[in-house]
């Protein structure tokens, strides 16, 4: 640039720039500003192609001139980033000055603290939170997980089943206990309530918490045994919902060889208790059914209290048991240790599990699963050989295996035998009440994943067992048969059909041995061999079935050595086995 006439010549290189700018003087730079601020007196930078102004426009204002406008600021924000003037070496840095306000130095500077503390806060916040999850870190790995205290031992696991004449409820009242215990949420109910009533069905709803299949849901009818559980303070209870219609009466058998405590439901409603309690009823042979199950306790419940026939009547439940007491002593229970009477309605939930003493002021007892988690514990063989009775078997991701545990003890990754076949096996998975478990104790009834067979390969009656103590195979036996219920006489010849434990097989009366005198419960030796048996004898009898299946006698595994005999859809006899043969 040439000052005299006021034009721009464009230089060769960008250094004469910088050596014929007005700005590089041999005089001593006069700054203003501290170092630490934008250097205004260094040259401007003007590309090529713009046009410079005279030399008049071309002086910069002061930065400490109020005069100063943003643009002129930015510019010398531009040419104070690009400039190469140094400062003399032996003026010493002065101390920073306090910017200005009302210059763009002074805002960048403040939004620059700004930023700064931002961060510094965001760091700082960071840094906590990682101390924070370093400390519970440290603290979780220092802390082992809290070991279940060997004074706490796990829940006691009882079955209970409920059984009775079929509309008495049976499913109704365990879908409300499933309610009570908080098994099943309140949402759920409403669901079922809605499709209840959509069907016109609007009482059932509760039983669907049970009932889960299309056909029991339509029918309002129980078919197959239902599952479900609920917990208490000290026990841990498994429902078995059996079906009380008539034609359902082995899948009932099946439920039975499975449960602990039976729950006799009884319909107090005009009309109905009597139709199930006489003869042809499902309540006599439930009841019968049971005991023979090997089921030492019985609750009693009169349900449908609240029904408009009944009203809460002290009278009628006292007729109700009154008619029931001498059948159960009769099957086998003692009234005074075997059996509990308790009133109840299903549907409002009353003495299920808290006392309704406004609607019932007579009865002073507690409610029924208080009542349940009182009652005395039962008697397991936890050190005996294993026992697993298969009730079912299904094909999901391999072959599982359903069944309770009566002996012994399970854990994940035990070797078995399932007998008769003599096949070995291995439990890859335990599932108690749909919950993954390490081991099971007797009285659990599991879900067992196993690995060495496959599902066709498993037939209802075989038994896991332990290798080293297998049950007992045979064909022949001998047995003590008490006929319950049969028009005609018994020869030997005879064929029925024959339930003991899971276990379904046809048997044949090879030959009748003695007879047993009822009141001394003794062979009568002062008669030879009957030649026909009726009605309400005993008999020791030698049975032929027709595969081979697994048993046990009655003295040695009880569970194993009590069967049920049943002929046209009528259980005509219940035994004991006494002796295995072949």
């Amino acid at each position: 640039m040439d000052p005299a006439n006021g034009q721009y010549q464009e230089p060769d290189s960008w250094e004469q720039v910088a050596d014929s700018g007005p700005g590089n003087t041999e005089a001593p730079l006069e700054i203003q500003k501290p170092f630490s601020n934008l250097n205004i007196n260094a040259p401007d930078f003007v590309p090529s192609w713009m046009t410079k102004t005279s030399p008049s426009q071309e002086q910069q204002p002061d930065a400490s001139s109020p005069a100063a406008g943003p643009a002129d600021n930015a510019m010398d924000m531009e040419t104070g980033a690009g400039g190469d003037t140094q400062e003399p070496m032996d003026d010493p840095e002065p101390p920073p000055a306090e910017p200005k306000p009302g210059t763009l130095d002074d805002m960048a500077a403040a939004n620059g603290e700004l930023e700064e503390e931002e961060e510094g806060e965001l760091m700082e916040q960071e840094d906590e939170e990682e101390e924070e999850v370093a400390k519970a870190t440290a603290a979780v790995k220092k802390k082992p997980p809290a070991p279940v205290e060997p004074s706490a031992p796990p829940k006691e696991h009882i079955n209970v089943i409920f059984i009775g004449h079929v509309d008495a409820g049976k499913s109704t009242i365990g879908g409300q206990i499933m309610y009570l215990t908080g098994m099943v949420d309140k949402r759920t109910l409403e669901k079922y309530e809605r499709e209840a009533k959509e069907k016109n069905r609007e009482t059932w709803y509760l039983s669907w918490a049970l009932d889960t299949n299309l056909e029991e849901r339509e029918k309002g009818k129980t078919v197959e045994v239902g599952r479900a559980y609920f917990e208490t303070e000290r026990r841990h209870f498994t429902i078995l919902d059996a079906p009380g219609h008539k034609s359902f009466v082995p899948n009932m058998i099946g439920g039975a060889s499975q449960a602990d405590i039976a729950i006799l439901v009884i319909s107090a409603r005009r009309g109905e208790f009597e139709t199930g309690f006489e003869r042809g009823g499902q309540t006599r042979e439930h009841a019968m059914l049971v005991k023979t199950a090997g089921v030492k306790h019985i609750v009693v419940v009169i349900n449908k209290m609240d029904d408009p026939t009944v009203e809460w009547s002290q009278a009628r439940y006292e007729e109700c048991k009154e008619k029931l007491i001498p059948f159960l002593k009769k099957v086998g229970f003692n009234p005074k240790k075997d059996l509990y009477f308790i009133p109840v309605s299903g549907y409002t939930g009353a003495n299920l599990k808290e006392p309704d003493r406004e609607i019932c002021p007579w009865y002073s007892g507690p409610p029924l699963i208080q009542y349940l988690d009182e009652l005395q514990s039962i008697d397991r063989r936890v050190d005996g050989p294993v026992r697993v009775p298969i009730t079912d078997r299904y094909k999901d991701m391999g072959t599982v295996a359903l069944g309770k545990l009566e002996s012994g003890t399970l854990t994940r990754g035990m070797q078995l035998v399932l007998m008769p076949n003599k096949t070995n096996v291995e439990i890859l998975g335990l599932q108690s009440d749909e919950n993954e478990v390490e081991s099971a104790i007797p009285g659990e009834n599991l879900k067992l994943r196993l690995k060495g067979i496959e599902e066709e390969d498993i037939i209802p009656g075989f038994v896991l067992c332990s290798p080293d103590s297998v049950c007992s195979t045979g064909r022949v036996f001998d047995a003590q048969v008490v006929i319950l219920e049969h028009k005609s006489i018994i020869c030997a010849g005879y064929s029925c059909v024959m339930h003991c434990h899971a276990c379904v097989e046809e048997v044949q009366f090879k030959a009748l041995l003695a007879l047993v005198d009822r009141k001394t419960g003794k062979i009568d030796k002062t008669k030879g061999r009957p030649r026909f048996i009726k009605q309400d004898n005993i008999v020791v009898a030698r049975l032929v079935a027709t595969g081979l299946i697994c048993i046990e006698t009655f003295k040695d595994f009880p569970q194993m050595g009590r069967f049920t005999l049943r002929d046209e859809g009528k259980t005509i006899a219940v035994g004991k086995v006494l002796k295995l043969l072949e």
